[in-house]
């Protein structure tokens, strides 16, 4: 079983900053990639950032040059650095960690999320 927990989020004016941190735990082989993903109230689930398991990130255009992602495999976590914030990016941010298990090659697990408030 793989467990993933965030941590780090708040509230924060806008133009401010905070650092997300994602947590990979249990029994797996291997963490293959990361990612960050949010919901704004009302709205679908998108995709924020991502890391592989080399260490090549991604980013969605809304964020890019604002946030930026890495990733410690000793630790098995993730961080997001989240710079001038906006109202637009208030969300539960949600991290989903793909690891490959004795038996699973893809598991997919995803937090609880952590709540990210950004006031105007």
């Amino acid at each position: 079983q793989v467990q993933v927990v965030e941590s780090g989020g708040g509230l924060v004016q806008a133009g401010g900053s905070l650092r997300l941190s994602c947590a990979v735990s249990g029994t797996f082989i291997s963490i293959n990639d990361i990612n960050w993903y949010r919901q704004p109230p009302e709205k679908d689930r998108e995709l924020v950032a991502g890391i592989s398991n080399v260490g090549t990130p991604n980013y969605a255009t809304s964020v890019k040059g604002r946030f930026t992602i890495s990733r410690d495999n000793a630790k098995n976590t993730v961080s997001l650095e989240m710079n001038d914030l906006q109202p637009e990016d208030t969300a539960i941010y949600y991290c989903r960690a793909n690891a490959s298990t004795s038996t699973v090659r893809h598991r997919v697990s995803w937090g609880r999320g952590t709540q990210v408030t950004v006031s105007s």
